[in-house]
């Protein structure tokens, strides 16, 4: 009995274990995939930001997040993980290119439309430029987020997305009735917040409460900039 007891304390106990995520100075990259199980051209794209889980690049030098969006949810399937958000996001970027339209799948890296995955052509490796620390420790509730570094901002944000990974959906209409995919990077939830200054030391807490995350990206922008500074993520113990 004792046993069973000590068995049941310590699922408790890693339940709500500490994960602590670093950035390191060097540049970390942010890749964004704007996609949705409508769309009968993502699912090669989704695929191949699935296989980044077994890059050496992974967390240390890119964070790859994979936002789902709305504006096919009106012909034949809902995307259950779609978000009006996510549409906005990828339409803020569009604006600031000079585009007029948006489309699935699209890369986004660093701030800049990426069209590298049509023709083959591997990811630009981050430049050498040194930038601040970013650290974010998570429990099951809240994220606490530091930023030390000379970011030459006066204002910095950050921007968190818990994750959901190895997710599979069968898909019954559209254009890709019929078919099974699987998902991977897949943006749960994007919650930014303002950081605090204090002495050169960039924080900010928020909460924290994805039971089905199972990694989760962050990054820090100058106020008012969708380009960002510094990235960091990994997987949630």
């Amino acid at each position: 009995m004792r046993y069973f007891w000590g068995i049941i304390l310590l699922a408790l106990v890693s339940a709500h274990a500490e994960t602590t995520l670093r950035s390191g100075p060097q540049r970390v990259s942010l890749l964004e995939l704007y996609t949705s199980e409508g769309c009968s051209s993502c699912p090669p794209a989704e695929s191949w930001l699935g296989g980044l889980k077994t890059d050496g690049r992974l967390w240390k030098e890119i964070v790859p997040v994979a936002f789902h969006v709305d504006y096919w949810d009106d012909l034949g399937w809902k995307d259950r993980f779609a978000k009006q958000q996510y549409t906005s996001r990828q339409r803020a970027y569009s604006t600031i290119w000079g585009s007029s339209s948006v489309y699935t799948p699209g890369f986004v890296l660093d701030g800049q439309e990426w069209k590298g995955w049509f023709s083959g052509s591997a990811l630009p490796v981050p430049g050498d430029r040194s930038v601040g620390k970013l650290e974010v420790k998570v429990d099951n509730r809240v994220a606490k987020i530091k930023y030390s570094g000379d970011s030459g901002a006066k204002e910095l944000e950050a921007h968190l997305v818990p994750m959901a990974m190895d997710v599979n959906s069968d898909v019954h209409a559209g254009e890709n009735r019929g078919r099974k995919l699987m998902h991977s990077f897949i943006a749960l939830d994007l919650v930014s917040r303002k950081l605090t200054d204090k002495n050169g030391e960039f924080t900010a807490e928020l909460p924290f409460d994805y039971t089905a995350a199972k990694a989760v990206g962050i990054w820090v922008t100058e106020a008012g900039s969708i380009k960002p500074v510094q990235a960091a993520g990994g997987f949630l113990k």
